[in-house]
């Protein structure tokens, strides 16, 4: 008879991935509503696209000047 469980030694990985899934579940937050990001971070991100745009732009100006 042949053995097709694989060589001794080997786990099944779905077991590792339940007991994973389990432990992540069991530390999830149980409320589905989430805190509206701060604005800080995002208006300092359009500040400083806005900025290389426009050196981006001066720099190509004088270039073609």
């Amino acid at each position: 008879m042949a053995n097709t469980q694989g060589p001794q030694g080997h786990h099944d990985p779905a077991g590792s991935t339940q007991m994973f899934r389990a432990f992540v579940d069991e530390g999830a937050p149980q409320s589905s509503r989430q805190a509206p990001a701060p604005a800080g971070p995002r208006i300092g991100l359009i500040v400083g696209v806005v900025a290389a745009v426009v050196i981006v732009a001066a720099v190509a100006w004088l270039a073609l000047k």
